[in-house]
């Protein structure tokens, strides 16, 4: 598994010749987006920043678009949708409205990732939390401004007990020291990596450690 991060919450994980694309930025967003293909988008929030599936529609890909709360299988990948809330509005804004965010949990190689993608809960819905079990590879958004804010973020990252903890929505979108003080919270200072390459083995004796992925 290869985990590439692009910015926003936009996350590309390839695995053999399948790629998985997590809240692709849209050409709508004042984020510049990645174009390539891939086979199944998995769209958190109806948001330009988190949208855009046209983005990465490209060449013999046409993806297959997951945009809400469901239970999958495409191309031997189980993924399920969870419901959630979400104050985000676009760019650094937050807005009075709650939104329906869908965390995602899928199944790689033998490992289970978890993406919250725009969460502002503090706390995870008791059905969405039973259903989220045994974590591997935890995205969490840090940046605030209707989404968890770094301190919080970190909290409720670690209570979730994943391997490898992956910072999202950060720099270009919320506070502008959100990873300092997300880091600061872990007491970690990693050195950031341009592509995260795991396989199974790779996790053994891991608990929350913080991977800081460059922006490609």
């Amino acid at each position: 598994m290869i985990i590439t991060y692009l910015g926003g919450e936009s996350v590309k994980v390839q695995f053999g010749d399948t790629i998985l694309s997590f809240n692709p930025i849209s050409k709508d967003s004042s984020l510049k987006p990645a174009k390539f293909g891939a086979d199944i988008v998995l769209s958190s929030l109806n948001n330009p920043d988190m949208n855009g599936v046209d983005q990465v529609t490209f060449g013999d890909k046409k993806p297959f678009a997951i945009t809400g709360p469901g239970e999958y299988e495409v191309r031997g990948v189980f993924i399920k949708g969870l419901p959630s809330e979400s104050n985000y509005d676009g760019g650094n804004a937050a807005s009075k409205d709650k939104f329906i965010n869908t965390i995602y949990t899928v199944q790689l190689e033998g490992m289970n990732i978890c993406f919250l993608g725009g969460l502002s809960q503090t706390e995870l819905p008791k059905e969405t939390d039973e259903e989220i079990d045994g974590v591997d590879i935890l995205f969490v958004p840090i940046g605030g401004n209707g989404v968890l804010e770094p301190s919080k973020a970190y909290k409720l990252a670690v209570s979730m007990e994943p391997k490898i903890i992956i910072p999202i929505h950060y720099g270009d979108l919320g506070a502008k020291d959100a990873l300092k003080i997300f880091l600061k919270e872990a007491g970690e200072n990693p050195t950031p990596t341009s592509k995260l390459t795991l396989k199974k083995k790779d996790l053994e004796g891991k608990d929350a450690e913080v991977v800081i992925l460059e922006k490609e």
